[in-house]
């Protein structure tokens, strides 16, 4: 046999090699093997009753107190609430309030006042809220060309704003359902007969004022044709500086949202008085919307939202009570755990 192997040509030795597989092949079908019978190195903790209870309790002394804390934040944060769609219509008009919001004869001019009970201090946000306004409807959000708005004139494809991508034979800048739906309602704020000066530069993202529109673009053919919807927009102001359309053109996801229209740069006391003299123009008669003025101060966490806090309490009081479950259980009865180098992922071969 030593002879035969010996006496083999260069040729038979070379088939015979290439015939087994290589080193790096059956490593390749080895580890392929291992992954598809799930027996490659993983971390796989066993879960026992100890560390059920103790991931329990920690999870919970961490959103308990996380909770209690967003809680506290969010009541601390001052806000007035204000719906005023319904009173500011006039008593004869209350049975047809869409003749009284169409009609550009009757003075929609309304006068709030608004009572502070805790001090509010500056800055004090202003919000428009509206109520089953969907501007999450497909065709509402699709309503739009983005490249118009950076480019203005230039951008001549504005089919997706159709009917209002034109008016008269002209092009309409901004284009779209969204633009032309702009909320057109205004406020004014005074104290003691002494106008609070609202400032409304830099409440839109700072994204949409450097990069999504442009500083070039000016409004153009804007609210001039037969079918006009809301608010009209300043000619002579470059889109960039535009920022209530900026504000508004951020679609809500839900059907109640609001808006930021501007900030109040002047603490308040409590008890005192704020006059709110308002246009009413905005329709929302028409599919059964609600308007409201929010004033609201800030914290840390932003505006006021007891959703997270709730939540946070609500998760964390869970898992406590499961703690406290499993525990009981566990105590009345227990169960014997096996040696856990007898299971199969432990042994050195692996395999059931």
């Amino acid at each position: 046999m030593e002879l035969q192997i010996r006496g083999r040509t260069s040729g038979e030795v070379a088939d015979s090699s290439s015939s087994r597989p290589s080193v790096s092949n059956r490593r390749s079908k080895d580890a392929f093997h291992r992954f598809t019978q799930q027996n490659l190195p993983a971390c796989k903790p066993i879960l026992t009753p100890g560390w059920v209870i103790t991931i329990f309790l920690l999870t919970g002394m961490i959103l308990l107190p996380t909770g209690l804390l967003v809680l506290r934040v969010s009541q601390s944060i001052v806000e007035i609430v204000d719906r005023y769609d319904n009173d500011c219509v006039p008593e004869e008009f209350r049975g047809n309030k869409v003749a009284y919001i169409k009609d550009s004869s009757i003075s929609k001019i309304c006068i709030r006042q608004l009572r502070v009970m805790k001090r509010m201090k500056a800055p004090i946000s202003i919000y428009y809220q509206l109520d089953n306004f969907y501007q999450n409807h497909r065709r509402y959000v699709k309503s739009r060309s983005d490249s118009q708005l950076q480019r203005g004139l230039k951008q001549q494809d504005t089919g997706q704003c159709q009917p209002l991508d034109s008016s008269n034979g002209l092009p309409i800048v901004p284009c779209g359902l969204i633009a032309w739906s702009l909320f057109n309602d205004t406020f004014d704020f005074f104290r003691g007969g002494v106008p609070l000066a609202v400032n409304r530069k830099n409440i839109a993202w700072s994204s949409d004022r450097d990069r999504k529109f442009g500083g070039d673009v000016f409004p153009f053919n804007f609210q001039n044709g037969t079918m006009a919807g809301g608010a009209s927009l300043d000619p002579t102001l470059p889109l960039s500086e535009q920022e209530d359309l900026m504000v508004w053109m951020r679609v809500a996801a839900l059907p109640s949202f609001r808006k930021l229209y501007g900030r109040i740069d002047a603490d308040i006391d409590r008890g005192e008085i704020v006059e709110v003299r308002l246009v009413n123009n905005y329709n929302t008669y028409n599919f059964g919307g609600t308007k409201k003025l929010v004033l609201s101060t800030s914290h840390w966490l932003g505006a006021k939202n007891d959703f997270l806090g709730g939540a946070c309490v609500s998760a964390g009081c869970v898992s406590v009570l499961m703690a406290v479950a499993a525990a009981l259980l566990h105590v009345r009865n227990p169960r014997p755990r096996s040696d856990p180098a007898l299971l199969s992922r432990s042994r050195k071969n692996g395999g059931l």
